[in-house]
């Protein structure tokens, strides 16, 4: 029996995971842990019976508690309550799939712990993998990738002598391909994209996700935040990362290596696949559902992105080479932003004006304390308070 904590479990890789535990029968979930959504993750308790829950909200954290007194599930609330989860003795796994920078501080507990990590929480690399990946070395646990895009990368890389046992193979790699779909404006101008409503870019093409993500596809701010991840976790520079759409969604992602050979991960667009893997890696199990076929899809195109008119890529790639507090910006920025346009309070290309906004206005600090990375990521949300309306 395989035993796991789920941060985030209400989300969409929260609630996908549990859809694999369900298919299989040596799962058990320890703990999940939401920010506020008590309704479904009432449901959950009642289904996988959990010995621990945390709901972040406190409040909410109260009501469900009566709600929930009849099962003998511990319910807590808080940064605490989210630790806890993440430390349950009985849990060797966590997936942290909690979405924003909440998730940093659980994450580092579990891998000091020495609890291996399926990741699906980007802005922890992107605002701290300075400070993760030393603690994974360190306690010798896997960090194991859930996004599918790094998932594809990480299963190519099963082709490189010496993966996963202790070595990174950066001389045998000449650059990661990050695939992306283009999402739904691929091809447009950014005059046409000022028009652009809140429903025109929640319609994903290809996926189903969370709104935040949906709404990151759109602007290429989620392949930009995906460019920074994987240089974390594969130990690669950012020029070595090259990002080629594939308006498919057939190839997730690949690897180039020296010698010229490229291996590529291909599948439907199921966040299944890759997050079965990463719990029973490096074992590959049956999975339910649709299954590609070549011949029915006939060809797969590639083109190159278009930077300047969605230009969150390029400042992502920005944000990255220089390095320290500056990622931390981006992330935030973007967080800040997507929020005011899922509002309806700015136009969609502000989004992009805001994050360049908030990092030009940023004094970079270098090696950031986790302190001072929450410190600049509040400070980014109170710049943006104070000048959003000047980029209106």
């Amino acid at each position: 029996m395989k035993t796991i904590a789920i941060l985030g479990s209400t989300g969409s890789i929260g609630t996908q995971t549990l859809e694999v535990v369900r298919s299989q029968q040596d799962l058990k979930v320890a703990a999940l842990a939401v920010l506020g959504n008590i309704t479904m993750l009432e449901q959950q308790i009642r289904e996988f019976r959990p010995s621990l829950v945390c709901v972040y909200q406190e409040e909410r954290a109260k009501e469900l508690q009566q709600k929930v007194k009849d099962t003998g599930v511990r319910v807590v609330s808080g940064m605490e309550g989210l630790i806890e989860c993440a430390l349950v003795p009985e849990a060797e796994t966590v997936v942290s799939a909690v979405v924003g920078m909440i998730g940093i501080r659980p994450v580092m507990e579990a891998i000091a712990a020495g609890k291996d990590i399926a990741f699906a929480n980007k802005e922890t690399l992107v605002t701290a993998g300075h400070l993760i990946m030393p603690l994974i070395k360190k306690h010798g646990v896997k960090l194991l990738p859930v996004d599918s895009e790094h998932s594809a990368i990480f299963q190519s890389l099963q082709g490189s002598a010496g993966y996963m046992q202790g070595e990174t193979p950066n001389r045998e790699i000449a650059k990661l391909i990050l695939t992306a779909s283009g999402g739904p404006f691929r091809g447009k101008k950014r005059s046409e994209l000022a028009q652009v409503t809140v429903e025109d870019a929640l319609r994903h093409p290809n996926w189903s996700m969370g709104k935040k993500i949906t709404i990151d596809s759109a602007t290429m701010v989620n392949k930009g935040l995906e460019v920074m991840e994987a240089k974390w976790l594969f130990d690669v520079p950012t020029e070595k990362i090259e990002v080629v759409i594939q308006p498919q969604s057939v190839i997730h992602s690949a690897v180039e290596f020296v010698d010229g050979g490229i291996i590529a991960q291909l599948g439907t667009p199921d966040m299944k696949l890759p997050i079965q893997y990463a719990l029973y890696y490096p074992e590959r199990r049956y999975l339910a559902g649709k299954r590609l076929s070549l011949s029915d899809i006939g060809s797969i195109t590639f083109e190159k992105p278009d930077m300047a008119e969605l230009p969150g890529l390029a400042l992502a790639y920005e944000a990255m080479n220089t390095g320290g507090s500056m990622p931390v910006v981006f992330n935030a920025a973007n967080e800040y932003a997507v929020a005011a346009f899922l509002k309806r309070e700015i136009g969609f290309t502000q989004i992009t004006d805001w994050i360049g906004e908030a990092m030009a206005a940023h004094k970079v600090i270098q090696n950031p304390s986790l302190e001072e990375i929450l410190f600049a990521e509040q400070e980014t949300y109170d710049r943006l308070r104070e000048f959003g309306g000047k980029v209106r």
